[in-house]
């Protein structure tokens, strides 16, 4: 061990003490999964988190409240928007769910350009605050950047991780339905939800005139048939309250909090340190491998130095490649693991920026049950077995129909006994789809250190640079003219088309910087998420996406991190790691 580590660490009671097998940085969506698979294994596992912690049920201090309940009725004050206008635009957020989420001069980063990055600090990550649907990804995703001569293929086939999806969907919680689709392919589902009778109009009509066109339930991480094992979790049913963000008393949706930190925690190997601000992860010379992690605690700023046999970076994307930037030694001058100088490149995300809403006529004497937390879905029909657009890529619709509040539409006055009345009876229908669409990586899109601002525990500034390109314009324009033939065809009137013209990151779905491949000299990551040039570090948040796919991305890095976490496993019984 070298000097500098030992200097280091002179504040704790030694090394021994700090040593585990296993170290999880970053306790969300693929941390939590980390976590599960090194202590279902057997692995002594030090999970860093940076922010607080955060139990199931006791921290979720406005899960049972009603509206009227918040001092402002669910809103901000101005006060608190002028302070925070980044967060603040965050899907889901407000007065019921501001205490999962970071406030803006805390955590400062560099705009290069435009870049609204969303982070919420606590033990549980964005897993509390997650969208939750759950597509696999089809072998279309895994073999388009090869297909079409953009960006790198990727390493792993759909095979590949096709156990890991059901191995992970099983345990989480999946509901949707087997619909046989080959650009979404079918998992491990319990029930879905039903389809309200407008979406099953639309359903039919898409059916009928887009007959290459598959609108499905949703494909969400929601519980509605509770197996033996969500029950040992404490895990129950749905009940169709849609207030997941704030924390799920029932366990309902899947997070790290509700699922894959107890069950961790209930092996009696798992460590959490929560207030764990990574610095770096040290790299020693002589071993020519990573034996541990500098953290500086949150509150006390105080460095400690934890030390183990391998480790599992997924801090989130792009915090993953902030680390690895700054982890640097004589060996890695550019950031670990750096040897082709791409750490940190290709950043992409999915593009949400466009909407287009209608109203249906009819339906009057129909209604649903609850407020359905799910969306249906319509699988990418785009570039599949062959480029059929001017853009690269494809993407996934996200629909719904709903009944609004207030039959109002006859009523002049906005206040008496009539407009009151008129506000206890539903109103009419209307239909909303909205895109999530692939984007193409490119080297200009990156991350990097600041040479100048660091932050209150001294570690650089992240620099975004990341912005749209001319495939992501044309791929609106797409996605705009034929999400409205479809509402057209299925009788919809008053359609309106909306592009927001949000920057990049707005959507929480950022990837890359740390991608996989099969050659070290394109790529940072093997097909096993493990860093080519140290290989006892495995990635498996979303900065190890070689492309995004148009699918939801969160139930692949839990298949990923899973998969990965095997094969450390396997090759530490080799004595390989």
């Amino acid at each position: 061990m070298n000097m500098a580590v030992q200097a280091i660490n002179s504040n704790t009671k030694g090394v021994a003490q700090n040593t585990y097998d296993a170290i999880v940085i970053g306790s969300g969506i693929s941390g939590g999964w980390a976590a599960k698979e090194l202590c279902d294994k057997g692995l002594k596992t030090l999970v860093l988190e940076r922010g607080r912690n955060v139990e199931h049920n006791k921290d979720y201090p406005t899960a049972t409240k009603d509206l009227w309940e918040f001092p402002h009725r669910g809103n901000m004050t101005r006060q608190f928007l002028k302070d925070n206008p980044l967060i603040s635009k965050a899907a889901g957020f407000g007065e019921d769910t501001a205490h999962f989420f970071i406030k803006d001069k805390d955590h400062p980063y560099v705009q290069e350009k435009p870049f609204d990055w969303i982070r919420g600090y606590q033990v549980g990550g964005k897993s509390l605050t997650w969208g939750r649907a759950c597509q696999r990804w089809s072998n279309f995703e895994f073999t388009a950047p090869a297909r079409y001569g953009y960006g790198l293929d990727w390493p792993i086939r759909y095979e590949d991780v096709a156990p890991w999806y059901s191995h992970v969907e099983k345990f989480a919680g999946v509901c949707g339905n087997k619909d046989g689709i080959e650009a979404m392919p079918d998992g491990e589902f319990l029930p879905p939800f039903d389809l309200n009778c407008v979406e099953t109009h639309v359903q039919k009509s898409i059916k009928q005139h887009f007959p290459d066109r598959h609108l499905v339930q949703a494909r969400w991480a929601h519980i509605t048939k509770p197996t033996e094992t969500h029950l040992q979790l404490g895990r129950g049913k749905c009940q169709a309250r849609n207030l997941c963000m704030r924390g799920c008393p029932y366990g309902a949706y899947f997070s790290s909090v509700s699922a894959t930190l107890p069950w961790a925690a209930r092996t009696g190997n798992l460590t959490m340190r929560p207030f764990s601000v990574v610095h770096s992860i040290i790299f020693d010379e002589q071993k020519n491998k990573a034996i541990g992690v500098r953290v500086i605690d949150a509150q006390t700023k105080a460095t400690t130095d934890y030390f183990a046999r391998i480790i599992f970076l997924n801090a989130s994307a792009l915090n993953s490649n902030l680390v690895l930037l700054n982890s640097t030694s004589q060996r890695f001058p550019n950031g670990l693991g750096n040897d082709s100088g791409l750490l940190g490149k290709y950043i992409a995300f999915h593009n949400y920026r466009a909407n287009v809403r209608g109203e249906i006529p009819g339906f009057e004497d129909k209604y649903y049950f609850g407020r359905n937390p799910t969306e249906p879905i319509i699988a990418n029909y785009r570039n599949l077995h062959q480029q059929d657009t001017d853009y690269l890529g494809g993407f996934t619709t996200f629909m719904g129909a709903h009944r609004t509040r207030g039959a109002t539409a006859n009523l002049t006055e906005e206040i008496g006994a009539a407009y009151k009345d008129a506000l206890s009876l539903p109103g009419g229908w209307r239909v909303y789809m909205y895109m999530q669409g692939e984007t193409i990586p490119k080297e200009s899109n990156h991350v990097r250190l600041s040479k100048t601002e660091k932050d209150q525990w001294g570690i650089p500034l992240l620099v975004t640079s990341v912005a749209y390109d001319d495939n992501d314009e044309k791929m609106i324009k797409d996605f705009l003219a034929q999400s409205t033939a479809m509402l057209e065809k299925a009788g919809c009137t008053n359609i309106q088309q909306h592009d927001s013209k949000q920057a990049p990151g707005l959507d929480i779905h950022e990837m890359g910087g740390v991608r996989m491949g099969h050659d070290p000299k394109t790529s940072l990551l093997n097909k096993y998420n493990q860093l080519h040039y140290c290989q006892n570090v495995f990635v498996t948040d979303g900065a190890c996406m070689t492309s995004t796919g148009n699918q939801s991305p969160s139930i692949l890095y839990m298949a990923l991190t899973a998969r990965a976490v095997n094969h450390a496993a396997e090759e530490m019984k080799k004595g390989n790691l």
